[in-house]
């Protein structure tokens, strides 16, 4: 039987010039051939680059990419791999202050919380609906795109849309 294939996108967000070389090492070894990201500068953080690459693999490549970047203490990163048929997709995030945080993902790309950790926030919250909001937030990871987002939209070259008025 042989392994569905994957893709997904690894988007580094900020990494320290010194670093990029051994973050595509990284990657490339990760994947099991060598890459060259295209990196350009980071305005958020002077001094860093940033780079988007999308890759191909076999199905977990998302989890094997975000462990071989994980552990620099500068690097803010995400990985995705998209859902196949069968198979759930992965959002992987990290930052230098919270870690890493991995959300199940459904074929559009929503991140999809689990019944346990629904159930989990909600003995936790004991009937709080402010606990309770605050459980559902970490379980979706909140915090680690609070942090992200303003690395993500940076830059002028960025290819995000903005639609300031629809309807």
């Amino acid at each position: 039987m042989t392994t569905p294939a994957a893709r997904g996108v690894i988007y580094v967000h900020s990494s320290p010039r010194a670093l990029c070389p051994h973050v595509e090492w990284a990657a490339g070894r990760a994947l099991g051939r060598a890459v060259n990201f295209d990196w350009s500068d980071q305005p958020v953080l002077p001094g860093t680059q940033r780079t988007e690459f999308y890759w191909e693999g076999t199905q977990g490549m998302g989890a094997a990419l975000s462990s071989a970047l994980r552990g620099w203490e500068h690097l803010r990163y995400e990985v995705t791999e998209d859902a196949t048929p069968g198979y759930d997709g992965g959002r992987w995030m990290h930052t230098p202050d919270l870690g890493i945080f991995y959300a199940q993902l459904d074929t559009v790309g929503n991140i999809v919380v689990p019944e346990d950790r629904i159930r989990a926030a909600m003995d936790t919250a004991q009937g709080s609906g402010q606990q309770m909001a605050e459980n559902l937030r970490l379980a979706l990871g909140q915090a680690w795109d609070d942090e992200l987002d303003v690395f993500r939209y940076a830059s002028d070259h960025s290819p995000v849309v903005w639609l300031h008025k629809v309807g």
